[in-house]
């Protein structure tokens, strides 16, 4: 394998794959900018290069973007791609502490160990994990989003009824478009834009970004200060002296965002979700979280990198799309004449070889890119508050309209910032509704599919041996935390004499 490790070095393949790097940075950094998208325009680029050169483009774009993505969730609230939603919720928090430079350098420290810990596992444990992924059906996919979706309700900051109305809003948004099963059109009002449903970029951007515009025109005081508050400078030692502080948590939370990269359509999004829940659910002091917790940040950051790795576990052992991004990576393969699957180890070892050895190196090569992109952001968003305002309005105006060339994308996210606005005043989170508007079609799909492999009998949905253990962890969700305060409640009760 060493042969390579070395061929990916050369200059052919090496100055596209640093090229494709700070794409990602300007991607995952502009809100509205998805990886998604940052891999589909790249595309085209590598169809005249080497395979390999081509997926080292890919990767490089991936790992960059989903991490920068962190940098105006941290520093604005408003996510630069849909993996880090959960990054508002401590990130943002630290920032308002004069502590958002600190909190960037523990995502890009822990986006390089999740990265590094997830190709790690898909070089070792691919083809298990993958058949497990291979097993689920419309039955366990159904439960899974709505596993995926429980976390994000029950665990933002808030009460948890707040964020399961959230939730429930968002998944009533999602059925607005064609119906899949009858084909017929359901709640467009005759509006043909509304047939393939509201889009989540544009909502999201309002939600997080339109709506922060208004919340600080509506305070004109906010708009002299500065964007950001950062007392002092953050120090490169101190945030390695916190990541060893809370190694288990980088460990842990890599280790379970691979494992849920690997289940095709789960995604980075839902690993972040999960591994910030599970954190949360197991700390000693779980009221710290969403008011600056540092494992907070960590879980998240390191569970949505990892989950990349994962999400070509099925994509290369069994040619199973894990998100939309391998989705995309299985086209380009195709398009260069590689059948991805089994046979793809034995009539195409050493490119798989050299996919683990970009990815590998690309965690090395995020660590000075993405001091950079803090850097470049971070003296940006430093400017006057009502400067940043009108440059988050501008990209956001341009990031919904860049999706579809649609003024009515423009139109959804100047509604969802109107909601969110409102939001803000009622306490009602808003990641919640943007994790439906993503995993509703699937929640709904999978269940109709379901229901007609049935009849309409549930059992098949229910006492499946990988439903059942779903069923039970969303429970947990709802109920375990109440459950367990009460057991520690009576357990630490008054003692008869």
């Amino acid at each position: 394998m060493l042969s390579e490790v070395l061929a990916v070095f050369r200059p052919g393949i090496l100055v596209p794959w640093l090229l494709s790097m700070a794409f990602g940075v300007l991607v995952g950094g502009t809100p509205g900018l998805t990886a998604t998208m940052g891999v589909a325009l790249i595309i085209p680029i590598t169809y005249y290069m080497e395979p390999l050169a081509g997926m080292a483009m890919i990767l490089g774009v991936s790992f960059t973007s989903i991490f920068t993505g962190d940098i105006p969730a941290t520093l604005l609230r408003i996510p630069g791609t849909p993996a880090s939603g959960a990054a508002v919720l401590d990130g943002y928090e630290l920032t308002k502490q004069g502590r958002g430079m600190e909190a960037l350098l523990l995502d890009l420290f822990c986006s390089a160990i999740g990265g590094f810990i997830g190709i790690l596992l898909l070089i070792v444990v691919a083809p298990p994990l993958a058949r497990f992924a291979l097993r689920f059906t419309n039955f366990q996919y159904f439960w899974l989003g709505l596993f995926g979706l429980s976390m994000s309700a029950v665990l933002s900051a808030g009460k948890p009824f707040n964020g399961v109305v959230s939730a429930a809003l968002g998944l009533l948004i999602a059925t607005v478009g064609i119906d899949i099963t009858t084909g017929m059109p359901r709640f467009t009002g005759g509006n043909m834009e509304l047939m393939s449903g509201v889009g989540f970029i544009p909502a999201m951007v309002g939600l997080f970004g339109l709506s922060e515009v208004l919340k600080n025109v509506s305070n004109p005081a906010l708009l002299k200060e500065s964007s950001i508050t950062v007392s002092g400078k953050a120090s490169l030692l101190g945030a390695l002296r916190l990541i060893w502080r809370n190694k288990w948590t980088a460990i842990k939370s890599s280790v379970l965002g691979t494992c849920v990269g690997a289940l095709p359509g789960a995604g980075a999004d839902i690993a972040a979700w999960v591994a910030y829940g599970v954190e949360k659910k197991t700390a000693k002091n779980p009221d710290e979280f969403g008011k600056g917790a540092i494992r907070g940040v960590i879980a998240p950051t390191s569970a949505n990198n990892a989950a990349l790795g994962g999400t070509w576990i099925p994509a290369l052992v069994f040619g199973v799309p894990g998100d939309s991004i391998t989705a995309i990576v299985l086209g380009a393969m195709l398009m260069y004449g590689l059948r991805p699957g089994p046979l793809i180890f034995q009539e195409n070892l050493s490119l798989v070889h050299g996919i683990f050895a970009v990815g590998l190196i690309s965690q090395l090569f995020l660590i000075p890119v993405g001091l950079v992109g803090i850097k470049v952001f971070g003296s940006i968003l430093r400017l006057p508050r009502n400067m940043v305002m009108v440059i988050v309005l501008v990209f956001s105006v341009i990031g919904s309209f860049a999706i579809r060339n649609s003024f009515f994308d423009i139109y959804i996210m100047v509604a969802f910032g109107v909601v969110g606005y409102l939001f803000e005043f009622l306490e009602i989170p808003l990641p919640p509704m943007i994790l439906a508007l993503i995993l509703g079609p699937m929640i709904e799909d999978n269940l109709r599919v379901g229901l007609i492999k049935t009849h309409g009998g549930f059992g098949a949905f229910i006492f499946d041996p990988i439903c059942f253990p779903l069923i039970l962890c969303i429970l947990f969700v709802f109920f375990g935390g109440p459950l367990l305060r009460y057991f520690k409640k009576e357990g630490n009760g008054p003692k008869a004499e």
